[in-house]
């Protein structure tokens, strides 16, 4: 009788913070987000090519602008058909055939419309390798799968709907990313593992090995003095910080701790997940035994967490690579560019929360499953 009631007091208990933090959210998100392009006039729609004009094809290549006939699918002229250009180019346009779907920009002025292709029609295949990912979890995670897709759904909110209306409005980015990366732990883990000590166990090794990796990352960017102004793209970000105040020389840093987030979560909840295992096969384990295996099964996991989040990095960079490789950059001229040192600190540092999170989770299970 008392377990019930105190279920039932903790259940009430979630549901009310539930719906604080989701009138939090909504109070959050009631902002106004000025465009910062002038887009009066101006939609992307979705149209089927009828007819194709003019070509530009010449001897196998393309060159210059396609003139095609549109129909309009969607938009506020929906169903009138218009003759719009496409450009062959790499970025923008598609090289139109007939009855093919694509994204066009239709623009009205005065009364008149002129319309071009913006691009291919993506969404039915977005959409559909995004089902496909979820039902693959789904069909070989059953219901812990279930529970993977409600923690990826949730990282998702997050992100949209508190990260970023929350830098939007001026506030510090790397709090920002703080704050998500403790409210995706929480809920990831007990969705995953229950209210349980293993949840408690990697939520904790999560939030530590995550803020480790801030901090060495802070740490790198202090002594090699780089900043978040230092990223290729910062007259546009300039730009942007000008006219919303989102404090731009800190997404540097807060993007490190959201990408070293999910390599964490992996290493943490292994540890927790894989001791409980060896405690109930030998309940005789003391506290220092028990630590002693979890040291043991990271070391394996820090090797090949470690070197993911490298690659990864390195992939995200590869443009960068070939450049240099290409024009025979001096070794001193990269070793002291900004874009290298900035991959090597986003990569070493989200590396070393991985190592970290691997003595600190295996700690906490010596403790608290000991306990």
């Amino acid at each position: 009788m008392l377990k019930t009631r105190k279920k039932r007091g903790i259940l009430l208990l979630l549901i009310l913070a539930a719906a604080g933090f989701l009138l939090w959210i909504y109070q959050l998100n009631q902002i106004e987000r000025e465009p910062l392009m002038e887009n009066e006039g101006r939609e992307f729609v979705k149209a089927r090519v009828l007819s194709v004009i003019e070509d530009n094809e010449e001897a196998g290549t393309y060159i210059g602008n396609q003139t095609v006939l549109l129909e309009l699918l969607s938009g506020s002229h929906k169903g009138e058909t218009l003759e719009a250009l496409s450009s062959s180019s790499y970025l923008y346009g598609a090289h139109c055939r007939e009855g093919m779907k694509v994204t066009a920009i239709v623009s009205e002025s005065r009364g008149e419309l002129t319309a071009s292709v913006y691009s291919f029609y993506r969404e039915p295949i977005v959409y559909g390798f995004v089902a496909f990912f979820l039902l693959l979890i789904w069909l070989l995670g059953g219901k812990k799968g279930l529970c993977s897709i409600g923690g990826l759904a949730f990282t998702f909110f997050l992100i949209l709907y508190f990260f970023l209306p929350f830098i939007y409005r001026g506030y510090s980015p790397v709090l920002g990313a703080v704050l998500t990366v403790v409210l995706t732990t929480i809920v990831t883990m007990f969705l995953i593992a229950g209210f349980t000590k293993k949840a408690l166990i990697a939520m904790l090794g999560t939030i530590t090995g995550v803020i480790a990796a801030g901090l060495l990352a802070s740490l790198f960017g202090r002594l090699a003095q780089v900043t978040g102004y230092n990223v290729s793209d910062i007259e546009n970000l300039i730009y942007v910080q000008e006219q919303t105040g989102i404090r731009i020389g800190e997404l540097l840093f807060s993007g490190i701790l959201i990408a070293a987030l999910g390599a964490v979560m992996d290493v943490s909840m292994s540890i927790a997940s894989s001791l409980q295992e060896v405690l109930e096969q030998n309940p005789s384990l003391n506290r220092k035994e028990l630590f002693q295996s979890g040291m043991r099964i990271g070391k394996d996991m820090m090797g090949t967490m470690s070197n993911t989040l490298i690659l990864a990095f390195t992939g995200g960079s590869i443009n960068t690579l070939v450049f240099l490789y290409a024009y025979a950059y001096q070794y001193q001229q990269i070793v002291n560019m900004y874009d290298i040192a900035i991959e090597i600190m986003q990569g070493i540092a989200s590396s070393c929360g991985v190592i970290l999170t691997v003595p600190v989770s295996s700690l906490l299970c010596a403790v608290i499953y000991k306990k």
